[in-house]
């Protein structure tokens, strides 16, 4: 591996290594009784060093979902030949329901649940989530071709598998059983997927867009 490959693993392991030091004192005390010094001092680096990796202490969190900003813009890239954009996105989401990833709510593990809560009981946490979805929306938008029709397109987009995600989330918070919720979310993603197809302008729902 090059020198250049070593550093940017040595990089991404001290994402992951910080990130996952502040979660756990987060879960433990509460987002807002953690100071970043306190972050920084469990993760054996200086306040300056967590700030060239982490510029905002909700950085810290978010984080563990920034992977996933562009990853409908991916999926739409990579879609098969002669498959719609709609298609991809919703086979996707489908496979992720089946894989119980944390993404769709569908996820009942003690963890993800208590990261859930954090991120989605945290008011600052909130506010900075909406940039995630911004910057996912922007990037579904260039690959749909940018335009208006390609920024409401990936808007809507966005915004279903966000809602669907929701949904499933909060019943499993509820303590509802994961399969019934499964059966109940994938129904769901069949249906409003559909919709959105016949609503979508052909240039981008299309096999074309």
């Amino acid at each position: 591996m090059s020198e250049t490959g070593l550093r940017e693993r040595k990089k991404q392991r001290m994402y992951e290594r910080v990130s996952e030091v502040a979660i756990g004192l987060f879960l433990e005390k509460g987002f807002d009784a953690v100071s970043v010094a306190e972050v920084a001092a469990a993760a054996e680096i200086s306040k300056p060093t967590l700030f060239r990796y982490f510029p905002a202490k909700e950085d810290l969190v978010l984080h563990r979902i920034a992977d996933h900003e562009e990853e409908t813009a991916r999926v739409v890239a990579g879609r098969a030949e002669g498959e719609s954009v709609v298609a991809a996105v919703r086979a996707h989401f489908l496979a992720g329901l089946a894989q119980r990833d944390p993404v769709t709510g569908l996820n009942d593990h003690p963890r993800v649940l208590a990261f859930h809560r954090l991120l989605y009981g945290t008011p600052s946490l909130v506010a900075r989530a909406y940039g995630h979805l911004d910057r996912a929306e922007a990037a579904l938008a260039e690959v749909l071709g940018g335009g208006l029709d390609a920024r409401v397109a990936a808007g809507q987009i966005v915004a279903v598998r966000r809602v669907l995600a929701e949904e499933n989330r909060r019943r499993i918070e509820r303590g509802e059983p994961v399969e019934e919720v499964e059966r109940d979310a994938v129904a769901a993603a069949e249906r409003v997927f559909g919709r959105l197809e016949e609503a979508l302008p052909l240039g981008v729902a299309g096999v074309e867009g």
